[in-house]
């Protein structure tokens, strides 16, 4: 990755000077540049083709189940090469201070970066930046003032003229961590240079509390600032003997007070259980033969029993908590579509599955040397679109969460009645929506806490697609007095590690839960029990909306909590 500016150094105090008049000693100081990226490029040459000849040797080695500390002669030498080359360039750090004296007649050039250099540039921050620069021009100054408001960018004069360089697109705008090596500024430079190429005003998005380091290379790109999005709590919710207070990321009115008086009419009856009756989560790849009874021959290689352990020892490699638990193939013509399922600990676990994918179809491609590829997700997963496969067989975790609601809960807290409720139930969640040939939405809400929990807690939010299909039931037990309701939820994708869970504000609400991170006990038990929490959530949602359709108080609730008569622009200014 060429990240380095191509000329080592720059004019001290500003980091586009003009060219100074020529020194007597120019000859020279040209002369001793050159011999210096000579010596640069050889042990940069050397670095990453060890490096990776090394990785390659190593990848080999772990196939073939080799001890990767037994070295060959060519691997010795690899190592001792690798570590000369390691020793020079951290010495080449302080050589360049050195030789800053000379940098004084020059500017800095920025090398154009095509579009596949984008994945290679999102690293650490200060990844990548050279140490021999001469210090960059300060931060970006930012007024502070009052927490409510949000305050114009105000940049220096250095930074002024990266602003110009990016709208005249001198300056890609996606390399200005890398370049800068300073995730805030590059932010600023951005959010200013989008302000004048769109001629749009980006007053009132806020710039400043927000740790931009922490995303960069795993939960966005090009960042101009953040979207503030309120937290409520709903509870304590009482489940399985356990009280939580569940966090909600929303902006719709009602929703957390809602849900608040289903927690505490699900708390006054004794609480509610869950059980998860499935974990694991799926990716599913489209290959291709020549004809149909070719691909007919890889489907029953894959379902047939004999062959599963030999698939589950290659398809395990790719993690320590990837377990493969099942393969599902199916045909449509002579294309054959794999669905493959397996167990990620605490993970989401879309990339844990596809690395163990990978594995598996390049050791296909071995025994079934005709068969095409055509892309690792084939959409018989299926991720992030409303899917029957996922109604019925599951992805992620199935849940089924139940409480009984006493009657005298029913009359007091929620203002209805367990006979109305009942009715309602079967006519709206259940022949209605069947009416409207509704997959997996057989319910009132279900996806507007899906949403508000996942928000919160640093879920994709996308995946809320699959993750709120959901069947509500209501019955009368107890001799027609009390209330039975449950959802079952099968395929809610949620994790505790990795993505946007690793975010401060969404670890802390995880850290509320008392979910935060991987379980040390017990792999993948922190993200079972986020998932309970999420269906009994539902539950109480569900219990609250229908209670209030019932009684015919959704529309005025609505009217008196999401509505405003408050202009929140004008309180911004």
């Amino acid at each position: 990755m060429d990240v380095h500016r191509r000329t080592v150094n720059a004019a001290g105090n500003s980091l586009f000077s003009d060219k100074s008049s020529k020194s007597k000693n120019q000859k020279h100081d040209l002369q001793s540049q050159q011999s210096l990226y000579l010596t640069n490029a050889v042990f940069f040459g050397l670095f990453f083709s060890v490096a990776y000849f090394l990785l390659h040797r190593w990848r080999e080695k772990i196939r073939t189940s080799t001890p990767l500390h037994v070295l060959t002669i060519s691997e010795i030498v690899a190592v001792f090469s690798l570590i000369a080359s390691i020793f020079y360039l951290m010495v080449f750090f302080g050589i360049g201070i050195i030789f800053h004296p000379f940098a004084a007649s020059r500017t800095v050039h920025y090398d154009e970066e095509d579009e596949s250099d984008i994945a290679k540039t999102s690293g650490l921050c200060l990844a990548g930046v050279s140490p021999t620069l001469p210090p960059l021009p300060p931060k970006i100054s930012v007024e502070k003032v009052a927490p409510a408001l949000v305050p114009a960018v105000i940049l220096s004069s250095d930074d002024e003229e990266i602003v110009r360089a990016v709208v005249s697109g001198s300056i890609p705008s996606y390399t200005l961590e890398s370049k800068l090596g300073d995730c805030k500024r590059a932010a600023a430079i951005r959010n200013l240079a989008v302000e004048r190429v769109t001629g749009r005003s980006l007053e009132g998005l806020p710039m400043e509390g927000f740790d931009y380091d922490s995303i960069l290379g795993q939960c966005c790109e090009m960042p101009i600032g953040f979207i503030q999005i309120p937290v409520g709590v709903a509870g304590p919710l009482l489940l399985d003997g356990k009280e939580y207070t569940v966090p909600m990321a929303t902006t719709e009115g009602c929703l957390v007070a809602s849900t608040n008086r289903g927690c505490k009419a699900i708390y006054v009856s004794g609480g509610a259980s869950a059980v998860v009756l499935r974990d694991g989560m799926t990716r599913a790849p489209v290959v291709r033969f020549n004809s149909a009874k070719r691909a007919s021959q890889l489907k029953f290689f894959l379902e047939d029993s004999q062959n599963f352990d030999s698939l589950s020892h290659i398809f395990n490699k790719s993690s320590r908590f990837a377990r493969l638990q099942s393969i599902k193939a199916t045909m449509a013509g002579k294309n054959l579509y794999i669905r493959f399922t397996c167990s990620t600990g605490d993970a989401m676990g879309m990339n844990m599955v596809s690395k163990g994918v990978q594995n598996v179809l390049d050791f296909l491609q071995s025994e079934f040397p005709d068969m095409d590829v055509i892309g690792i997700s084939g959409n018989f997963c299926s991720d992030k679109k409303a899917a029957a496969v996922n109604w019925i067989e599951g992805r992620g975790k199935s849940v089924v969460c139940e409480a009984v609601i006493k009657e005298e809960v029913v009359k007091k807290v929620l203002k209805t009645s367990v006979e109305s409720l009942v009715e309602l139930n079967m006519l709206k969640n259940l022949t209605g929506s069947a009416m409207a040939g509704a997959l997996g939405g057989f319910n009132a809400h279900a996806s507007n806490i899906v949403s508000a929990i996942y928000l919160a807690t640093g879920q994709d939010p996308a995946q809320n697609v699959e993750s709120s299909h959901c069947m509500t039931m209501m019955e009368a037990v107890n001799d027609g007095k009390d209330l039975h309701i449950s959802v079952t939820m099968p395929s809610i994708e949620v994790g505790t590690v990795g993505g946007g869970t690793q975010l401060a504000s969404q670890s802390a609400c995880l850290n509320l839960l008392g979910v935060k991170g991987a379980s040390k006990e017990s792999p993948g038990a922190n993200s079972r029990q986020l998932a309970t929490i999420v269906a009994g959530s539902v539950l109480a949602g569900e219990l609250s909306l229908m209670s209030a359709i019932a009684a015919g108080q959704l529309v005025k609730s609505h009217m008196k909590y999401n509505r405003s008569s408050k202009d929140v622009t004008k309180l911004a200014s």
